[in-house]
């Protein structure tokens, strides 16, 4: 069995996370993609602290169309060094990981 990631990243806005959410999708690189926001940031950047708003935006992927999946978020994102995070889910229902793998392949 594949194993299955939940990859994040964060835009400025809702309309760059919705971009990259469906064009994701339309490659296959993920089953499906959720745009939730706006959220609080508190990050340090260029030295300083900051704070902003800003929209996180999940995949639900497999292993083995993580890196086109990342490269394609960095491709697509507004930001030079846009955060990229992925986390393996060690539990899903049969039915929906087995979606997963059939949404994310190659030959499709």
């Amino acid at each position: 069995m594949a194993a299955h990631l939940l990859v994040t990243t964060t835009t400025p806005d809702r309309a760059s996370g919705a971009k990259i959410a469906g064009s994701a999708v339309a490659a296959r690189l993920a089953a499906t993609a959720q745009v939730n926001g706006p959220v609080a940031s508190f990050f340090w950047h260029l030295g300083e602290q900051g704070e902003g708003e800003e929209w996180n935006v999940t995949f639900k992927t497999t292993d083995a169309r993580y890196a086109e999946l990342e490269a394609h978020i960095v491709e697509q994102h507004p930001w030079d060094k846009p955060e990229v995070t992925a986390v393996e889910l060690v539990r899903g229902s049969a039915g929906y990981l087995q979606w997963v793998e059939e949404s994310t392949s190659a030959e499709a």
